[in-house]
C-alpha cells in the first residue's frame, strides 16, 4: 500500500507475480476497494506496461474509474522486477521499446474513443471503439490520469518530460538529493518540448514506517527491507547490509522510518529538494507484521500529514 499527499488520500496497490507478494492483480483489488471507500484515489503502483496489453489495461482502469465514481488513476512502469516478461511472453531484450510503444498506445486509447494504430508489438487497429470509457472529473475531461514510475533511468526523466506526463520516482537506497539532477532532466525535457513546467507533477516514492518509538520503527523494517533488497540486488556481508540501511534510514536518506517527528522532517526535506507535489509510502513491506503497518498508517493520517500540511501551508503564506 502506497499514501500520498497533501490535498489527497491514495492507495496505490503494486503488481508482483511472485510468491512473497500477495497481489497479481491489482485492478482487481482496487475494484473491491472501490466498494468499500468513497474518497481515496485508486492507483497501481505499478502496473508493468511493458508485459500488459495496453488497451486491455485502459478497458480494466476506465472501469474502475466507472465503478468509484472518478477515483481511477495509473502508475505505468517498466517493473523493477522481470518475472512478468516471462510469464506473459515479452521479450526482455525489447524492455525499453516495449514499454515506449505500449505506453503511446494507452495515451491513445485515453485520448481517442476510436483508435487507429500500427506498431511492432499490438496487432493493428482500424477505427477500434474502444470501451468503457472513464469517467473523469471536473477538470480531466474523462481521461484517466496516467503517471510514469521509473527508478532512476535518465532516459526515462526525458522520455517521461517530452510526454508533459506526470513522474514518479521510486527510490530504494542511498540519498534522496541523488536524484535531484534526474527531476531536472524530467523539466527541462517538458519544456523543451513547450509544456508548462509549472503544471508538471513530481513524486517520490519509498519504503516506509512510521511508530510512535522511532528506533524500534528502524529495527523492525530493517529484516524485511534487506530480505527485498537481496532478491533484487543479491546478498551483500552483513556489514554492507548494515551500512546500506543505516545510509537509507538517515535523515537524508531514501527510507521515511522513524517516529512521526522524523518522517515529517524528512518529507519537508524531499519537498525542498525536488518541489515534489506527491510522497508515496510503502508502509507493508516485505511481510512486516500487519499490527506494526496499521499503526504506521494511523500515525501518518493522525500526526505526520497534517504536520506536512501545516509546515506547507506556513511556507506558502
Amino acid at each position: 500500500m502506497r499514501s500520498c499527499w497533501p490535498t489527497r488520500r491514495d492507495c496505490g496497490l503494486g503488481e508482483r507475480h511472485v510468491p512473497e507478494y500477495a497481489i497479481s492483480s491489482p485492478t482487481t483489488v482496487l475494484a473491491a476497494a472501490a466498494s468499500l471507500t468513497t474518497q481515496i484515489r485508486l492507483s497501481s503502483a505499478v502496473t508493468v506496461l511493458s508485459a500488459e496489453d495496453p488497451v486491455r489495461v485502459y478497458q480494466q482502469f476506465a472501469t474502475l474509474d466507472q465503478l468509484s465514481g472518478g477515483r481511477a488513476e495509473i502508475i505505468a512502469g517498466r517493473g523493477s522486477f522481470t518475472e512478468a516478461f516471462a510469464l506473459f511472453g515479452a521479450p526482455l531484450g525489447e524492455y525499453d521499446d516495449l514499454f515506449d510503444e505500449k505506453l503511446a498506445l494507452l495515451l491513445a486509447v485515453d485520448t481517442n474513443e476510436v483508435v487507429t494504430w500500427s506498431g511492432r508489438y499490438h496487432a493493428p487497429l482500424d477505427g477500434v471503439r474502444v470501451l468503457p470509457r472513464a469517467q473523469g472529473t471536473a477538470g480531466r475531461s474523462g481521461r484517466l490520469p496516467t503517471w510514469v514510475g521509473t527508478g532512476g533511468n535518465p532516459a526515462s526523466s526525458i522520455r517521461t518530460g517530452a510526454l508533459g506526463l506526470p513522474i514518479v520516482y521510486g527510490i530504494i537506497g542511498g540519498d534522496t538529493a541523488r536524484f535531484a539532477p534526474l527531476v531536472q532532466l524530467y523539466r527541462q525535457a517538458a519544456a523543451s518540448r513547450g509544456h508548462e513546467t509549472a503544471a508538471l507533477q513530481v513524486g517520490i516514492s519509498a519504503t516506509g514506517l512510521i511508530l510512535d518509538d522511532g528506533e524500534r520503527a528502524k529495527r523492525e523494517l530493517y529484516p524485511h527491507f534487506m530480505s527485498v533488497i537481496a532478491q533484487r540486488f543479491g546478498e551483500r556481508s552483513p556489514a554492507a547490509q548494515r551500512a546500506f540501511y543505516d545510509e537509507a534510514a538517515a535523515p537524508a536518506g531514501a527510507l521515511f522510518v522513524g517516529s512521526p517527528n522524523e518522517v515529517v522532517d524528512k518529507i519537508l526535506r524531499v519537498h525542498d529538494t525536488f518541489a515534489n507535489t506527491r510522497i508515496g509510502m510503502q508502509l507493508d513491506f516485505g511481510g512486516i507484521d500487519p499490527a506494526l503497518t496499521n499503526r504506521s498508517i494511523e500515525l501518518l493520517a493522525t500526526e505526520v500529514v497534517p504536520q506536512v500540511n501545516a509546515a506547507l501551508t506556513r511556507r506558502a503564506s
